[in-house]
């Protein structure tokens, strides 16, 4: 059997990715397809628009065999760490041939010298991207200024890097390279709407746009496969649509003032004093956007302290993130179809992996110390994800809730 990997928030799913899934099953002649979501958090620092067993259940409906979780700690993590994580997990199962993924400039041979250069970092580029921080700007600003530099190419490169597919495109070709994964890469030019666009149009929007419109089906509709229509329209009906990282904004001030600036430093991408701005933003402000506001500048961009606000939420720390790096990750699966529960066989005949359809039966008699600490932040996510449902809000949704099978 050939196998498609695709790695996906989809939130929420819809044409654009039911577009993308297609085409990657055409082109690459694929029977089976498996997707690594992420779960109720995402990597740009916000909460996910329903929870994760809803995404699975538009994602299995509408083409995709099996759903794995991506662990918390790279879900909300930078785009380098979301990427290695993903990557890791479709190398390490042994059955997928291709990951495809989708991009703004839609071609391997723009990507790939780009996350080559990242990869062996060669000494003029590293002099560059030292350079342009000393500055005083953003990482991905620096790193986007010495690339361009170093390439000496603009015609061919220029504006690759501000496109939030392409940038994550060069990490996934980046964590190939690094695990010295046999897998095929494959990139499909995203069609319509911008990642981050408010612009529709060709029955196409962006997650963003659609997000800003879920409550209005009439015009959802035009956006979305039906199944996604359906299972969000009762999501609304249900008081279960999450707003965003506001919806946990006074459980975020909580965390930060009662914190010290010893905890607040050891939170991940908290550096170079960082911590003392995040503390003194606490402590003055009522809401998130005010102490955001505050806190970002031309170094630390929105996105990266919005993740940092997620992590001093959930308690993740620097030493969660290494651990994540350590052996192979466990295999979480959220929901599959019968062609999934064949490839779930597959999986556990090849390989000797921690597969996960019970969170309980995992927590009450496994000896990895490392994979349960990490499953157990992806249970607290859920439990804290719940708070900012309108009503029905419950706890341990790990334990009750059964994987999505069609």
């Amino acid at each position: 059997m050939s196998v498609v990997g695709i790695v996906a928030e989809y939130n929420p799913f819809h044409n654009g990715h039911l577009y993308h899934l297609n085409e990657s099953k055409r082109i690459t002649n694929s029977d089976y397809s498996v997707c690594i979501m992420s779960g109720n958090f995402t990597e740009r620092g916000e909460a996910a628009l329903v929870d994760k067993w809803s995404r699975a259940e538009m994602a299995i409906r509408n083409g995709i065999d099996l759903v794995i979780e991506l662990p918390l700690v790279y879900s909300i993590s930078s785009a380098e760490n979301f990427a290695y994580g993903s990557i890791n997990i479709l190398d390490k199962i042994g059955i997928v041939d291709y990951v495809s993924f989708g991009s703004e400039c839609g071609d391997l041979d723009i990507l790939y010298p780009i996350s080559k250069i990242l990869c062996e970092e060669p000494k003029e580029y590293v002099s560059l991207l030292n350079h342009e921080l000393s500055r005083g700007i953003s990482y991905p600003k620096a790193r986007e200024k010495a690339l361009l530099m170093y390439l000496n190419d603009l015609r061919k490169y220029a504006n690759v890097l501000s496109g939030s597919n392409n940038i994550l495109g060069i990490e996934y070709l980046k964590a190939l390279i690094k695990l010295n994964s046999t897998l095929t890469p494959m990139t499909i030019k995203r069609k319509g709407a911008e990642h981050n666009g408010k612009i529709t149009s060709n029955g196409f929007a962006s997650s963003t746009a659609i997000r800003k419109i879920v409550r209005k089906p009439a015009t959802l509709s035009k956006f979305v496969p039906e199944d996604t229509l359906s299972i969000l329209t009762d999501k609304v009906k249900h008081g279960q649509i999450v707003n965003g990282i506001q919806s946990f904004e006074k459980e975020i001030l909580y965390r930060l003032r009662t914190m010290s600036l010893q905890e607040i430093a050891n939170l991940p991408d908290v550096s170079e004093g960082l911590e003392n701005s995040i503390k003194n933003a606490s402590d003055s402000c009522n809401n998130v956007l005010d102490l955001i506001t505050l806190v970002k500048s031309k170094r630390y961009t929105q996105t990266r302290i919005q993740r940092i606000l997620l992590y001093a939420l959930l308690g993740i720390t620097k030493q969660d993130i290494e651990n994540s790096k350590k052996g192979i990750p466990y295999i979480r699966v959220l929901g599959m179809t019968e062609n999934g529960k064949h490839m779930l066989s597959e999986i556990v005949a090849k390989k000797k992996l921690n597969i996960i359809t019970s969170p309980k039966r995992f927590m009450d008699n496994s000896n990895n110390k490392i994979a349960k600490s990490l499953l157990a932040k992806d249970i607290l996510a859920t439990n804290i994800y719940t708070l900012g449902y309108e009503y029905e809000s419950k706890s341990n949704l790990d334990y009750t809730t059964p994987v999505i099978t069609m």
